[in-house]
């Protein structure tokens, strides 16, 4: 990568704690690229090694491989689909060539944040609900209002699927569970 930017941030993974990740700037976004922990007590004792501490560590060479193929979208691996497949050969290093996909559908969620408000729970939250359908999150709009002292965040959702059109009415499902459970479970005030 050369020269790049970098930044470690607090995560989550079910085996460690604390858990990190790191992240580095690759054209302009934020790269998951490493994520590592304290392993937990109980998964060393599972091990007959509870006398003893470890670190994991885990290496995203999906991401790696999507700089060095080319590839636009981490879904891509997880398909069989022959387009894709087809155009790796063992022991070559080939750029990925695109192939239709079907439309995306944008839909946003605006909401006051509490205090304690962790971005990547609600990620997760999102991809927990919509599975691999949720292709992209981002923040596209953040303000503080003065006077009742509550900063809102507002989030763009690309939903697309790898094999078929999606409906209006089957995100919209999506969205509207989504804006209840992060009401509910991360204590924000959907906008």
């Amino acid at each position: 990568f050369g020269e790049t930017e970098k930044k470690w941030s607090e995560d989550y993974f079910p085996f460690t704690t604390p858990s990190y990740e790191l992240e580095i700037k690759y054209e302009g976004e934020w790269l998951e690229v490493l994520g590592c922990g304290v392993v937990h007590e109980e998964v060393l004792d599972m091990a007959e090694r509870g006398d003893r501490r470890g670190w994991a560590f885990g290496l995203g060479l999906e991401r790696l491989a999507m700089i060095l193929f080319e590839i636009p979208d981490i879904r891509l691996f997880w398909t069989e689909d022959e387009r894709f497949t087809s155009q790796f050969e063992e022991g070559s290093i080939t750029k990925f060539e695109p192939y239709s996909k079907y439309p995306p559908v944008y839909k946003d969620i605006a909401f006051w944040i509490p205090e304690d408000f962790v971005e990547n729970d609600f990620f997760e939250m999102a991809r927990g609900i919509a599975g691999d359908i949720v292709e992209r999150m981002e923040m596209v709009d953040e303000f503080t209002n003065p006077k009742k002292g509550k900063t809102s965040k507002c989030y763009r959702i690309t939903y697309r699927s790898m094999d078929r059109s999606l409906t209006n009415e089957e995100v919209d499902a999506l969205q509207d569970e989504l804006r209840d459970r992060a009401d509910a479970d991360l204590g924000v005030e959907v906008r």
